[in-house]
């Protein structure tokens, strides 16, 4: 059954100033909860204004999200969590990046901010739990643990980036949207009926710390300055330059700026990013197939999974499941796909489900290709 409560509980609403925050802390103020509503300040020099729909650690976001709470009428402060914010996400995307990995910087935070060092202060201020809102649903399971689960709605989804959580953070964890049919017009409509201002702002998209959207730009500040270094193809042949290797991901097809077509004539993709020489090698998109990886650093939403066992995975934020066997050795998760799948980056999270229970994530450190059968000459 969905997680309920019997008594009105302290919650605190993280509000980001968008309409999804705000309409999950009015519907737990409106369940008859104690809520205080509270905007995380994430940049140490925040802009002015939005780009279009990037972003979320603007002063207009800050001052949305007191209106709304001005509307709903519980109170509102401010937390400056930027410093932590740099060191815990930023810091690590710059760092997984310049190591050839692809991370999920809102993994991380989920992880590091709003389900730690948010929930870690509001518990020791006396509150019950954290709310936001995201679209998944807790469920209090018959022994009294709790479980992590999809959404009600799948096309709205959010328990990929939720999957970090473990069972103790799950007990105070609040997510009021997770659990109701409502399209996001609804949610949108909903929020005008309350009188909410941020009715019809745009969704943040993207990575909240680059406003702009130019992620190779935000690394070439970070980390340019490198030699560049070689595009090669499978055989080790150079096919041209680059100016640095985080500025590729795992099956990226496009600005790979190779100065002569494949000899089959068909476009090649990322297949291998090497910081330690410098090199990105490129292929055909069948060497893209992956058929096993190995997983570290897992999270478990629940008790970890003993033995071999039959799951479905998903690699990517907006992904779809993929069937796969999964066992945990010596703290590795070991990962075996029924069926090859494609553009699978060390550095990206793989989540774990049963059904539609969300068993836990892990890190991916390695992955195996499908051996290719050469044409004949």
């Amino acid at each position: 059954m969905t997680q309920t409560s019997q008594r009105p509980l302290r919650v605190l609403a993280a509000m980001s100033g968008g309409v999804d925050s705000a309409v999950a802390a009015a519907r737990a103020a409106e369940a008859g909860h104690e809520v205080t509503g509270v905007h995380l300040a994430l940049s140490a020099n925040p802009q002015s204004f939005r780009t279009g729909a990037r972003g979320c650690c603007t002063i207009e976001d800050s001052r949305d999200a007191r209106r709304a709470a001005d509307v709903i009428g519980i109170p509102f402060y401010v937390w400056d969590l930027a410093e932590r914010f740099r060191e815990d996400v930023v810091e690590d995307f710059v760092a997984e990046y310049e190591a050839g990995r692809t991370p999920n910087p809102c993994l991380r935070c989920n992880e590091k901010i709003k389900f730690a060092a948010l929930l870690d202060k509001a518990l020791a201020l006396g509150f019950d739990a954290v709310c936001t809102g995201h679209y998944a649903t807790v469920v209090l399971a018959e022994d009294g643990s709790r479980e992590l689960h999809r959404a009600s709605d799948m096309a709205k989804d959010q328990s990929y980036v939720l999957g970090v959580l473990d069972e103790k953070q799950l007990a105070h964890a609040m997510f009021p949207l997770g659990d109701t049919l409502t399209t996001k017009d609804e949610i949108r409509a909903e929020a005008e009926a309350r009188g909410l201002a941020v009715a019809k702002k745009p969704d943040s998209h993207d990575i909240c710390f680059i406003a702009d959207g130019d992620t190779q730009g935000f690394l070439a500040d970070r980390l340019g300055g490198r030699a560049e270094g070689d595009i090669l193809d499978e055989s080790g042949t150079k096919l041209g330059t680059h100016d640095g290797a985080f500025g590729f991901t795992i099956g990226q097809r496009k600005g790979l700026r190779i100065g002569h077509p494949a000899a089959d004539g068909k476009p090649r993709y990322v297949l291998d990013i090497s910081p330690v020489n410098n090199t990105v090698t490129v292929g055909p998109v069948e060497a893209l197939d992956v058929t096993e990886l190995t997983a570290i650093k897992p999270r478990w939403c629940g008790t970890p999974p003993t033995g071999p066992g039959a799951y479905t995975a998903q690699l990517r934020a907006h992904g779809g499941e993929t069937e796969v066997g999964a066992e945990l050795v010596d703290g590795t998760l070991h990962v075996t796909f029924t069926e090859p799948v494609r553009g699978v980056a060390p550095g990206q999270a793989v989540v774990l489900y049963d059904g539609t229970r969300v068993v836990g994530s892990a890190t991916i450190a390695t992955t195996a290709r499908r051996e290719r059968v050469s044409a004949p000459s």
